[in-house]
């Protein structure tokens, strides 16, 4: 990439943030809010996508093709190497998705 002055602001943006987040409260923090909003995204994407009764097969398979591709971006050997946080926070997220998702069909099964 050419060394734009953008592209320097972006990466110092970048670098700040990253240095900002090595603290493990302020990571732990981001972590727990990515589980939390993924809770919130299962229970949201569940009684809305019941509503309408209409295309549940395919939302279906589009949210298990995203969680599956995040498992593969989360499980593979690359991750290990780099540990990127935005790569944890998505598992997180899927995480608090799918748990919500069994909650869900615990309710409606009892």
């Amino acid at each position: 990439m050419q060394n734009t002055r953008l592209n320097n602001l972006l990466d110092t943006a970048a670098r700040s943030l990253s240095q900002w987040f090595v603290n493990p409260w302020r990571r732990f923090s981001l972590l727990l809010i990515s589980f939390l909003f993924g809770f919130f995204l299962g229970s949201a994407v569940s009684t809305t996508a019941g509503q309408k009764a209409e295309l549940d097969i395919f939302a279906a398979a589009f949210l298990v093709l995203l969680t599956e591709i995040t498992s593969r971006l989360f499980y593979s050997r690359s991750f290990f190497a780099k540990q990127a946080l935005w790569v944890e926070a998505l598992n997180y997220l899927k995480v608090g998705f799918i748990y919500s998702l069994f909650l869900e069909a615990f309710k409606l099964g009892s």
